[in-house]
């Protein structure tokens, strides 16, 4: 059964940055953002309607990595993390977020200790900004009751950092299988 990684936070926190290769060092697939994908092809002029279409884009790309199986999947965000886009946004989400049930097994989340550097995608860059995003990001996994780490530290001691956590969360038991020894507790 494939154990999935959910990579939450704001923006401009090393997530795309280390998705890929925590997926490497689990031995893992990686799906990209997708609303990355969709923001660098149509623009950030969000609607309501784009951010489902968002959701429903990721998920449609995480079902697809799901059917080949991998034993690790790690996904760069999911629908929470858009649905936490549209409480930034517009002060509402639409009732579609709250209905979406399809969680990771666990959440890593980023916090803001690196710089945000603007690359045409992001909106959220001052302190104030990022601090209120973190704060709805985390709210978001804890009023879902779901099994999260936070993850801090720069360069190479985020990627530690984050694999530590991911192992912890297997000897606590939130992966399938966890009583058999994973690629992150060898790691």
């Amino acid at each position: 059964m494939t154990r999935t990684i959910c990579l939450h936070g704001p923006e401009s926190t090393g997530k795309s940055t280390l998705g890929p290769r925590i997926a490497n060092a689990l031995g893992g697939t990686y799906v990209a953002e997708f609303g990355r994908t969709w923001s660098e092809a149509k623009g950030i002029g969000f609607t309501m309607t784009d951010l489902v279409a968002i959701a429903k884009g990721h998920m449609a790309a995480t079902r697809e990595a799901l059917n080949r199986r991998p034993a690790w999947l790690v996904l760069d965000t999911d629908p929470l993390m858009t649905a936490v886009w549209a409480d930034m946004l517009f002060g509402e989400r639409d009732p579609w977020f709250d209905r979406f049930t399809e969680t990771a097994d666990f959440y890593l989340m980023f916090d803001v200790d690196l710089p945000w550097v603007p690359d045409g995608t992001r909106m959220f860059g001052t302190e104030a900004l990022r601090g209120k995003f973190f704060e709805l990001s985390r709210a978001e996994l804890e009023r879902r009751d779901l099994p999260w780490a936070l993850v801090g530290g720069h360069g190479d001691d985020r990627f530690e950092n984050a694999m530590k956590a991911i192992g912890e969360a297997a000897e606590r038991g939130c992966f399938p299988d966890a009583g058999r020894r994973s690629s992150a507790q060898r790691a």
